[in-house]
């Protein structure tokens, strides 16, 4: 692995270009666009105010920067650095601000969810939809950036509007079956759209494009129900992670249940490979402390990490949740299938600082992870099943059926990794830190080209 220098960040704000050409990065109120393999700034954009959000066109072309604070948005060209684009909300004001699939329109959510204004950039027409509501996920396109979905909230109902993004036409208009319509996702074919009910009713609906109602599903009832759902890249399977710590998976024939993974605290599948972080703190001869004291700040507290591997059974620290707060630390929050759809990686909040890897085709547990801090993200390899993770201190952590490794980010700073990204091409990983950020180069095998 090869580590870039550290280049500054503001609100971890930085994007690789759909093309893996450009990198992206915001710093308050400039928008620093660079060439991913020499780093060389190509161009440099002053906005208005600090940005608040920053996305790249579908064809690289073109790069918005909002400003909610100031309910503006513009829009630079990577071909024409002199031309620009500026829209302002007004005294509506501006709470989310997102590309169309196509890269030449702007949908723009107001305050209060009022209204979503489309802004065209080729005929400067403006479009308005009406009654989005207000959820965790109210819009979403279809993989080819043909349909948008969007969710509605009218006379204290949910329904769901499907556009055709061509001239942005409605195509079906459909009440929902939801107490609380909570979000919504295309399957990456584009033929399903999941659309699941808010975390106090355990309800996952399936609709196909004409607005028929294809499968309803719900575990349990008089508890909390869903907390996140993700389908696989294959369009096969529906996982869907609940506040009971399980996985439930839907298969695409059927939409019937064809497994549920538990969280247990105690391992004893003997076919799991448990893979448990251990810390080392570099040893300070005694008789040379007075050597060391200048570096002793430097190297006292760098320590170094490699993973142990334990056979079952094995018992899993658990974390028992404060009952009297509200959004206690319990439940699958974040769920993940590898670009082959092989593996879902999972994690239960309860249990922060584990990483769950399940065989989607033995329909077991192959790996779990335990590190010594909380995870803060994991991703994976958009080529390869290969697990990339990060806790909030300077280590990268890797996992594939090969095994598990621990890497020393070699950054100046105390450079800690809060998030990460991979490069579409799977060689190039971004570090993010709070203000700072860091490329990693991975070294491909031979046979992985």
């Amino acid at each position: 692995m090869n580590f870039s220098e550290v280049f500054k960040l503001s609100n971890q704000l930085c994007k690789i270009s759909p093309d893996g050409k450009y990198l992206a990065t915001c710093v308050q109120y400039r928008l620093v666009v660079r060439d991913v393999n020499t780093l060389q700034i190509l161009n440099l954009y002053t906005c208005l105010d600090q940005i608040g959000h920053m996305e790249w066109s579908s064809d690289s072309l073109f790069i918005l920067c909002a400003m909610y604070k100031r309910g503006l948005v513009q829009v630079w060209s990577l071909e024409q650095p002199d031309w620009h684009c500026k829209i302002d909300e007004g005294s509506i004001g501006l709470v989310s601000s997102r590309w169309s699939p196509d890269g030449r329109h702007i949908l723009n959510t107001t305050e209060f969810h009022l209204r979503v204004t489309v802004w065209s950039l080729c005929t400067k027409a403006v479009s308005y939809i009406k009654y989005p509501k207000a959820c965790q996920k109210g819009i979403d396109f279809s993989k080819d950036g043909c349909y948008m979905a969007l969710a509605e909230r009218r006379d204290c109902k949910d329904y769901v509007s499907i556009f055709v993004c061509d001239g942005w036409h409605l195509l079906r208009h459909f009440e929902t079956e939801t107490q609380d319509l909570s979000g919504l996702e295309w399957s990456p074919n584009g033929c399903i759209l999941a659309v699941w009910d808010s975390c106090l009713e355990f309800k996952v609906l399936l609709y196909s494009l004409d607005g028929r109602q294809l499968c309803s599903f719900s575990a349990y009832e008089w508890s909390l129900g869903i907390k996140s759902v993700t389908w696989s890249p294959s369009s096969q399977f529906l996982a869907i992670g609940s506040y009971d710590e399980k996985v439930r998976v839907l298969n695409h024939i059927t939409w019937k249940k064809i497994t549920e993974f538990e969280h247990p605290a105690t391992i004893c599948n003997p076919k799991t490979t448990v893979y448990k972080e251990v810390e080392q703190r570099p040893a300070v001869p005694s008789d040379d402390l007075s050597i060391h004291s200048i570096s002793l700040g430097s190297t006292l507290f760098n320590t170094q990490s490699k993973y142990e591997i334990h056979q079952p059974p094995f018992q899993i620290p658990v974390a028992k949740p404060d009952a009297d707060r509200a959004n206690p630390k319990i439940g699958v929050s974040t769920l993940a299938f590898s670009s082959d759809s092989r593996y879902l990686a999972t994690k239960n909040d309860s249990m922060a600082s584990v990483v769950w890897v399940w065989d989607m085709q033995r329909m077991s547990l192959e790996a779990v992870l335990e590190q010594t801090l909380a995870v803060r993200c994991f991703q994976w390899d958009p080529k390869r099943p290969r697990l990339a993770l990060c806790t909030g201190n300077s280590k990268l952590y890797l996992w594939s059926s090969a095994g598990c490794v621990s890497v020393q980010v070699p950054a100046e700073g105390g450079f800690q990794v809060q998030a990460l990204s991979w490069h579409c091409s799977g060689d190039l990983l971004i570090l993010i830190g709070k203000e700072q950020l860091c490329l990693c180069h991975m070294e491909v095998e031979p046979d992985d080209k």
